[in-house]
C-alpha cells in the first residue's frame, strides 16, 4: 500500500501513520496548491463506541521546501483537543447530529493550525472543529452538510478541512504481496508466451475503509519563494512537499498525575514524501530508522533507488519476459531515472516541457511544479501517460501510483537517461489492473476532493458527495 503500516513500530502506533500524502495545483482554484494527508489508516467503517480520531498527543505537519535544500521553508502544523459533553454517557451522540454544535454530539474535536515560515510560527487558527466520524443516516443524517460546515476559509487565504473521509488508495494488495503477483498482467501475450493465470480479477483491497485527512488549500505566492537562488523559471516554481507525525519523548503514566502527560521535545515518528518509498524501497532493517529523518538524510538510501529489489524480482518471477531489464540489473548500472524521479527530480531536457527539478540534495519529497496547470483530462498514468500535471509531478488522487512505480521500476523511465536502453514489451503493461474507479465512494471535485467516508452501513452516500 501506499504507505499504510509501512514499517513495524508505526503499525502499531495508526493514530500516527501517515498512508497518503497528495500534492497538486487546484483544479478548482488553479491559483492554488492542495495538500492532502492522510493518518489513521484502514478504518473499518463500523467503530462505535470509540470511533476513530486524530491523536491529541501527536503534532500533524506538512512541511513545503521552496529552495531545494530539502529543508522546510513552510510547514502547516494541526494540533488536536478532544472535548467531551456529557460525562456520564458511554455514547459519541445521544441523538442526530446536525450541526457542529449539536448538544447531541458528545466527543468532539478542535484543532490549532499553524504556519510555521522560516522558523517563524504564526497561528492562523485556534479552536476550528473537526465534523464527526460518519457514524449512520440516523445519527447523522445530513453528513456532507457538516463536512461544508468543517471547512473554512481563513482570511490568510487557505481553505482547510480536518476530518474522516474515504480512503481514496486503490491496490491489489493480497496479490502485489504474494511475491509481486500481478493478476491481470499474468493473463497477456508477452513475445509468444502465455503467462500463467492468477486467480480471481483484481480486487481493491483497501476499499470501503476510511482515513483521517489533514488537507490545506494554498495560494500559489505562499508556497512559492519569489526570489531564491534558481532565480526566475520552472525551478523557482517548483516545490517538494512531504508529511510528519510527532509524538513527545516521554509519557507518563499513574494516579499521581491528572491525566496522562506528554512532556520532553517532540520527536518524528512517521514520514511520507513519494508514495510506496518506504513500502517498496527501503529495506525491512532500516524502515522504522527512515521515519524518523528528514529528507536531507536521504544519500542513505539512494543505493537502494540505484539498484531496487523489485526491478531485480521482476524476472526471477517472469522468466523469459524481462531480458532488457535482467540484462541492466545485472550491469549494476545505477538508476538514474529512479534517482530523478525519487530524490531530485527530474532535469528539463529529458520530457518536453517539463521539469520539477529541486536541486543536487537527494531527498524523498513530491515534487510539484506549480507553473504547471492542472489537466481538463487527467491521465490515471501521469507523465507515462503524457499528463504532465500528473504523478510524479506532485500526486493528484485519481493518479494509478502503484502501476506509474512499476513500470517505471521495469524499465519504461530508463530511457530517460539512456536513449540505447530498449525497455521490455512488458514494462509498459505492468498494472495491478486497478483504477480510481474502483473506488466506492466517489472523488470530489473540489476541495478536500476525497470521498464521503463510508458509514457504519457500508454505504456511502453518493447522491449527496
Amino acid at each position: 500500500m501506499s504507505s499504510h503500516r509501512e514499517a513495524p513500530e508505526i503499525s502499531k502506533d495508526p493514530v500516527a501513520d501517515s498512508s497518503d500524502l497528495y500534492a497538486f495545483v487546484s483544479p478548482d482554484r488553479p491559483d492554488s496548491v492542495t495538500l492532502i494527508a492522510n493518518y489513521v489508516p484502514l478504518q473499518l467503517p463500523s467503530g462505535g463506541p470509540n470511533f476513530f480520531e486524530f491523536g491529541d498527543d501527536v503534532r500533524y505537519e506538512i512541511h513545503i521546501d521552496n529552495d531545494g535544500d530539502g529543508h522546510p521553508d513552510v510547514t502547516y502544523r494541526f494540533e488536536f483537543r478532544t472535548e467531551i459533553t456529557n460525562q456520564n454517557s458511554f455514547l459519541y451522540n445521544t441523538g442526530p447530529i446536525d450541526s457542529l454544535d449539536s448538544k447531541n454530539w458528545n466527543r468532539r474535536q478542535f484543532y490549532k493550525l499553524t504556519r510555521v515560515t522560516d522558523g517563524k510560527e504564526h497561528v492562523l487558527a485556534h479552536k476550528l472543529p473537526c465534523p464527526p466520524c460518519n457514524v449512520g443516516p440516523l445519527s447523522i443524517p445530513k453528513y456532507n452538510d457538516l463536512v461544508r460546515q468543517a471547512t473554512f476559509k481563513l482570511s490568510t487565504g487557505e481553505k482547510v478541512f480536518a476530518g474522516q473521509r474515504a480512503d481514496g488508495f486503490f491496490v491489489d494488495l493480497g496479490a502485489i504481496f504474494d511475491l509481486g503477483t500481478l493478476r491481470p498482467f499474468q493473463q497477456l501475450h508477452v513475445a509468444g508466451k502465455k503467462l500463467f493465470k492468477a486467480e480471481g480479477e483484481p480486487v481493491n483491497a483497501v476499499d470501503r475503509m476510511n482515513v483521517h485527512s489533514i488537507a490545506v488549500q494554498v495560494p500559489l505566492s505562499k508556497v512559492r519563494r519569489r526570489a531564491n537562488r534558481y532565480g526566475v523559471g520552472d525551478r523557482a516554481s517548483t516545490i517538494g512537499v512531504w508529511t510528519t507525525a510527532s509524538r513527545q519523548q516521554v509519557r507518563v503514566l499513574g494516579d499521581k498525575v491528572a491525566a496522562d502527560a506528554a512532556v520532553g521535545p517532540w520527536t518524528q515518528v512517521s514520514r511520507l514524501g513519494n508514495p510506496l518509498f518506504n513500502e517498496v524501497i527501503v529495506p525491512m532493517s532500516k524502515k522504522d530508522l527512515w521515519n524518523t529523518l528528514p529528507p536531507t538524510e536521504d544519500k542513505r538510501f539512494a543505493r537502494f533507488v540505484e539498484q531496487p529489489e523489485l526491478a531485480a524480482l521482476l524476472p526471477v518471477l517472469y522468466p523469459g519476459v524481462f531480458p532488457n531489464l535482467d540484462a541492466l540489473n545485472k550491469s549494476k548500472k545505477p538508476r538514474a531515472d529512479l534517482l530523478a524521479i525519487l530524490l531530485t527530480g527530474i532535469p528539463s531536457g529529458l520530457i518536453d516541457g517539463f521539469t520539477n527539478l529541486t536541486g543536487d540534495v537527494q531527498a524523498d519529497m513530491l515534487r510539484l511544479n506549480t507553473a504547471i496547470r492542472p489537466s481538463s483530462k487527467p491521465n490515471q498514468f501521469g507523465l507515462l501517460g503524457g499528463d504532465l500535471a500528473g504523478f510524479p509531478n506532485g500526486r493528484r488522487v485519481v493518479d494509478d501510483v502503484v502501476s506509474i512505480a512499476l513500470r517505471a521500476v521495469a524499465g519504461v523511465t530508463v530511457p530517460l537517461v539512456d536513449k540505447k536502453f530498449k525497455p521490455d514489451a512488458a514494462a509498459g503493461a505492468v498494472t495491478p489492473g486497478l483504477s480510481a474507479a474502483d473506488v466506492t465512494a466517489p472523488f470530489l471535485r473540489d476541495f478536500p476532493f476525497l470521498g464521503t467516508p463510508y458509514d457504519g452501513f457500508n454505504n456511502p452516500p453518493a447522491a449527496d458527495s
